[in-house]
């Protein structure tokens, strides 16, 4: 895979993760800063870390299978695997500016 392919494909991952929600939170998980980390592996498979606001989230299950599914459905991927981390723990600062202010934390 070259790198422009990957990085495009990376962007179309992010577009997508952005439209997750946490069903309690009006933000999406990638402006909330829950996604630690996007892989694009040479082969198409795509491994992405992920943690919540809470250990506890009560829509945990229902949040990763919707980035799995929605990752999984674009086109050139190959699979997803998202692996639910909680190191570093999340913190409000993770988010993005724009998360911030639609959340009135600024």
């Amino acid at each position: 895979m070259e790198e422009s392919e990957r990085i495009w494909l990376e962007e179309r991952i992010v577009d997508v993760l952005k439209t997750v929600y946490d069903p309690e939170i009006p933000v999406d998980v990638y402006e909330l800063g829950l996604i630690y980390r996007i892989e694009v592996k040479d082969d198409y498979e795509v491994e992405i870390d992920m943690t919540l606001t809470a250990p506890s989230c009560p829509a945990a299950d229902f949040i990763v299978e919707d980035v799995r599914q929605k990752v999984d459905a674009l086109a050139g991927v190959k699979g997803c695997t998202v692996n639910l981390v909680f190191e570093p723990v999340w913190d409000q600062s993770m988010m993005s500016e724009e998360a911030r202010v639609e959340l009135g934390f600024d």
